[in-house]
């Protein structure tokens, strides 16, 4: 999706262009988006460091200083690293009165093992606190039980199906919900958070048998609020990461207003993994395309450098 060159040159001279334009000519959004926007992860961190030995100066700090809004948001996530960015996210999502539990949900029902276990360490470098700790003073009860399983790193992500075990994990989830008054939640989570796709996707076909209804219904009949979210989020990635995503970002933009947070959060962090297959499933879910959406719900620079990391209709 990006115009990308096959290995980094010519910096400098692309660099001292860029300054000229960007400290002498007043700040230029398109510049910064032409640059930023079209070069990997990798190629931006390069693009820092020869920022930094051509003027002296970090290129974040000073884009921090020279932009603001959404667009300065974008700017600075794409100068992150990925874990970086998903612990910077998490700490600003828990930091003051309030928390964006959907932030939280987001990042730790999406992540792999390796992907969260890699911005646990982030986390603890940069902000000196263990990142199970930071969620756990910030949430409560059962949601909290589910996101500090999550931070564990310890899903099975090996391919194995154990068919007899699919068949009582399926009964397990029922006779802890539907059939019963009441729900046991620990149940939900221990099946949920510690089996691996394979295993699960069968789950949830046994329990359709047994029940009659989805297991994301019969979640929805039984949860609520924070709880519900998570879970259902765990289930949607399980099935189709993509769409869970395409159906995140639709309904950011979706009605009066925009929930920005999530939008930028989203297109920041999918944009080189998988951007091009959500947007199949946003044309496929809602029968319009993501660029049209994003195109009709923002407006200037933060548009424009939305529209490129979508990468067309």
């Amino acid at each position: 999706i990006r115009d990308v060159p096959g290995e980094v040159k010519n910096y400098n001279f692309k660099l001292t262009k860029f300054y000229i334009v960007f400290f002498l000519a007043g700040t230029n959004e398109a510049t910064i988006t032409e640059v930023l926007a079209h070069r990997t992860i990798a190629q931006r961190q390069r693009i820092k460091e020869a920022f930094k030995q051509s003027v002296g100066k970090d290129l974040a700090d000073e884009l921090s200083s020279e932009l603001s809004g959404n667009f300065r948001s974008v700017i600075l996530g794409l100068l992150m690293l990925a874990p970086v960015y998903d612990a910077y996210e998490l700490k600003t999502a828990m930091k003051g009165a309030g928390t964006e539990e959907a932030c939280l949900i987001d990042i730790l029902a999406s992540r792999s093992n390796a992907e969260i276990r890699t911005i646990n360490a982030f986390y603890k470098k940069e902000y000196e606190k263990s990142l199970e700790d930071a969620v756990s003073g910030d949430t409560s009860g059962m949601f909290k039980r589910v996101l500090v399983s999550l931070l564990t790193a310890g899903r099975d992500e090996s391919d194995k199906v154990d068919e007899a075990q699919a068949v009582v994990d399926a009964k397990e989830i029922y006779e802890a919900g539907e059939a019963r008054w009441g729900t046991d939640e620990v149940k939900f989570l221990t099946v949920l958070c510690v089996r691996n796709r394979n295993h699960l996707l069968r789950v949830f076909e046994e329990y359709q048998k047994i029940s009659g209804k989805d297991i994301e219904e019969s979640i929805k009949r039984e949860m609520s609020g924070c709880l519900e979210d998570v879970f259902l989020a765990i289930v949607k990635c399980l099935r189709n990461k993509q769409a869970f995503f395409a159906e995140r970002l639709y309904k950011s933009m979706k009605g009066l207003g925009t929930t920005d947070s999530v939008l930028i959060r989203i297109m920041v962090a999918r944009a080189e993994i998988d951007m091009l297959d959500i947007k199949a499933e946003f044309l496929k879910m809602y029968g319009k395309t993501l660029y049209s959406f994003i195109k009709g719900d923002t407006s200037g620079d933060y548009r424009k450098i939305l529209l490129e990391l979508c990468g067309g209709e």
